[in-house]
């Protein structure tokens, strides 16, 4: 069955906001939960986190005093979604847990994106990044084993291999070859813009979260590495935000980001295996309908054309979280060696990307490498977890 957003009608936004009591969720079994539930659940911060920082950056730029009343009650109202969503998370999961599942998170969610899209520059924008972040997922869960003395695969249920992707000390680029090139909005797939958006919020959000919790640990391993891996996140973020056409209106931008948050919440939850959780969808959905068809309204005052002429007529297939094993081996074998250069990919490293490492460096071993040298000392080896059939070894320059 079609499902068309703007031909739906949501909850009116004055019967929108909730008490403490119904803010107040129980959150997920930290034992017992589907990964996947997670996963969505920490996707859905990062969509509603953007959605809010997106609303306030556009308020700045706008003299319209009504305008901006309307944005702060949707904002208010996305702040309490945010707030229920990033609030499902278990109290009782360790900075560290949570980390891993942030990473699940951009592994499976960045390897579905780039088996679905179309546009084969964009593609392999999403299919570089993902190499990076299965690395991270490898990092953490090293040094989640030195410092909690747990194996990752309790977090990642064996749905997500963990074994060295690109090497994050490869990671570290010159900055001004981190930006690509944007998609064309006159040309482009609906799909290819909700991809953009959805990765970019994502990636934005773990960004966020590690410049806040990596200077909560003691141990000095975490604090580099948190701080190293939080600055490849920006990179990511620089990464991703280029993707998305710079000449998109106010209104056009207003109008993409509210679509793409009732296409994930019915993704969500249309693919939800917990029925509470799956209600919190479901509901939040509603009150989405009713934000896209604010915004719409906006538009075509505004912009002057109709929503459909930029929007898919339908939603797209559901964002599904789902193991991609054999998907990752394949970019592991073929694209290991890959690095940027300009607004493309190149397999030799070039004279912006080895001055950038002599500078970071400083002669020093990067400190994702220092967190697989001190579990090794203290486990005895690094932590691996890896499934059946064959996989690549990759040929790594710095491990």
């Amino acid at each position: 069955m079609t499902f068309n957003p703007l031909r739906e009608r949501g909850i009116p936004l004055d019967k929108q906001i909730r008490n403490w009591r119904e803010l107040n969720v129980m959150p997920i079994d930290p034992d017992h939960a589907d990964p996947y539930t997670r996963c969505r659940v920490i996707a859905m911060n990062g969509i509603e986190t953007e959605a809010i920082f997106f609303s306030h950056h556009m308020a700045r730029h706008c003299p319209s005093i009504d305008i901006k009343q309307q944005l702060a009650r949707v904002r208010y109202i996305e702040a309490q979604q945010q707030k229920v969503v990033n609030w499902l998370l278990p109290g009782v999961a360790s900075v560290l847990e949570t980390t891993i599942a942030y990473e699940q998170v951009a592994v499976d969610l960045t390897a579905w994106v780039a088996r679905m899209e179309p546009d084969p520059y964009l593609k392999q924008a999403y299919q570089f990044g993902v190499l990076e972040d299965f690395d991270h997922l490898y990092r953490y869960s090293n040094l989640y084993e030195m410092i909690e003395h747990r194996k990752a695969e309790k977090i990642v249920d064996n749905l997500t291999e963990i074994m060295p992707g690109r090497p994050t000390p490869l990671h570290h680029r010159d900055p001004m070859d981190n930006v690509r090139d944007p998609y064309d909005r006159s040309t482009a797939a609906p799909i290819s813009k909700l991809h953009a958006l959805t990765i970019m919020a994502a990636e934005q959000q773990t960004m966020n979260f590690y410049m806040n919790v990596g200077p909560t640990y003691m141990e000095p391993i975490a604090r580099q590495l948190y701080q190293e891996i939080g600055l490849i996140e920006e990179e990511h973020v620089t990464h991703y935000e280029s993707l998305v056409d710079p000449g998109e209106s106010w209104w056009e931008m207003l109008l993409n980001h509210e679509y793409n948050e009732c296409y994930l919440y019915h993704s969500f939850m249309e693919t939800e295996s917990d029925p509470k959780v799956k209600n919190i969808w479901e509901l939040h959905l509603n009150m989405e309908l009713e934000h896209l068809r604010l915004a719409a309204e906006l538009f075509k005052t505004h912009d002057g054309r109709d929503p459909e002429q930029v929007l898919a007529p339908e939603l797209p297939a559901p964002v599904t979280f789902e193991p991609n094993k054999d998907y990752i081996r394949e970019l592991l074998a073929t694209q290991i060696d890959y690095t940027t250069l300009g607004t493309g990919y190149v397999q030799e490293a070039h004279e912006r990307f080895e001055r950038m490492q002599e500078q970071l460096m400083g002669g020093e071993p990067a400190p994702s490498q220092v967190a697989m040298q001190e579990n090794v000392h203290k486990s005895g080896e690094e932590y691996r977890l890896e499934t059946e059939g064959p996989h690549p070894v990759p040929s790594l320059r710095r491990r």
